[in-house]
């Protein structure tokens, strides 16, 4: 007889009387600057960060594969102990998912980002120069309501600033579509293409969604296109409670990070971007839930703007809010990052992300802080992101032994 993961863990999980805090730093990890250097947590002045690694147990952690640089869906649907290259979920559903949208099953859903086109129709900037919520919302309602195929109806929503997302509600459509976004400026951004015989018909929709889109954005001065991204067909995931036997919350500030939070059964409590909410909405969730998911943005965007310093300060930031998290009295913490986004790199990037886990069965690492090099001679070793959760819920006491 076998068993695979995902059955193994739900055979051993059981209820505890213990609180977790689950903090993800989102693009935390990085690179030095110049040869020699720090990387930016390195770098950043972290005492909280610093004593719970030099309590806990550190390591180093790959979400997906070696090599592979992964897209926040995947990171943290990793983290949350699914395997992503068995359980592949759009970005588009995340962020449909995130702002509350009722998907029903044979959606199609993809992410917007407003871009700004030349008139010759390449790319000079991918996010409009990340206009405001102000701006982007009407936008996406000037949108919404689009038909195509003459059966097809695009139901358009708006995210954040330049984000929004569109729902494809028809009969016989397939999300297997790549991206629009050519993910460099100076070129047009890229025509759809079904990736499987069953999405053509989709895909085909898709571009003639762009077209009307298009028109309707004619004459804006930055927001005058849209890339569409993470195009899938909607469909359900089991949840945490059902896995693991965890009452899990999520608090985040972000749409996408909600989503994805939906998308495995948490409860969201959505927060603004600042330490205050965090924390007040984190005790609030405290009230009927053992595990809580807090997901801190801003060291992540520093990063894709290539600011090392800016990404060293909000990594102070995150240290700081953190501490006032701990305030309320967890008995397990795990943090770490979905991915690193190195700002000499400016995106998502490949390298292992460093990983904390602090708790009353830790193996210690001794005084040696909180950054890249330390956590490679950490006690946890290199091990995959799906393999952290496990690890969070053993501390916690909420594993029974395997086999007799």
């Amino acid at each position: 007889m076998t068993i695979d993961r995902q059955s193994l863990y739900r055979s051993l999980a059981r209820p505890a009387d213990s609180r977790i805090l689950y903090y993800v730093i989102d693009g935390i990890g990085g690179l030095p600057r110049e040869p020699g250097g720090g990387t930016e947590l390195e770098a950043a002045v972290t005492p909280t960060l610093d004593r719970l690694a030099d309590e806990g147990s550190t390591g180093l952690i790959t979400p997906v594969a070696p090599g592979v640089a992964p897209g926040s869906g995947p990171g943290h649907l990793s983290l949350f102990g699914f395997d992503p290259l068995a359980t592949l979920v759009g970005r588009g559903v995340l962020e449909t998912l995130g702002i509350g949208f009722e998907l029903r099953p044979g959606d199609v859903a993809a992410r917007i980002n407003f871009c700004t086109l030349d008139g010759r129709g390449n790319v000079t900037d991918r996010r409009a120069g990340r206009i405001s919520s102000e701006v982007g919302a009407p936008l996406a309602e000037r949108l919404d309501g689009i038909e195509v195929g003459g059966d097809v109806t695009c139901l358009v929503r708006h995210v954040k600033e330049y984000r929004a997302c569109v729902i494809f509600r028809g009969a016989g459509l397939d999300g297997r579509i790549a991206d629009t976004d050519p993910q460099v400026t100076g070129v047009p951004p890229e025509v759809p293409v079904h990736l499987d015989p069953a999405a053509e018909r989709t895909a085909q929709l898709a571009a003639e969604f762009i077209a009307a889109a298009t028109a309707r954005l004619a004459g804006e001065e930055r927001a005058n296109g849209i890339l569409l991204r993470g195009f899938d067909s909607f469909h359900g995931l089991p949840g945490l409670e059902e896995l693991y036997r965890l009452k899990a919350a999520a608090v985040a500030a972000y749409p996408m990070y909600r989503g994805v939070a939906r998308a495995v059964g948490m409860t969201v409590f959505e927060s603004a971007d600042t330490l205050a909410s965090r924390v007040e909405l984190t005790r609030e969730a405290l009230g009927a839930h053992d595990f809580v998911f807090v997901h801190f943005k801003a060291t992540d965007s520093r990063g894709e703007d290539g600011d090392f310093d800016a990404k060293v300060e909000q990594i102070e930031a995150a240290d700081q809010t953190l501490a006032a998290l701990l305030a309320l009295d967890f008995d397990v913490v795990a943090v770490t990052g979905d991915h690193s986004t190195p700002a000499t790199y400016r995106a998502h990037s490949w390298h292992p992300i460093p990983v904390l886990i602090w708790g009353p069965h830790c193996r210690a690492n001794g005084a040696t802080g909180f950054g890249e090099t330390a956590c490679l001679q950490g006690a946890l070793g290199q091990i995959r992101s799906m393999d952290v959760l496990p690890l969070v819920l053993a501390q916690a006491g909420r594993l029974e032994k395997f086999g007799a």
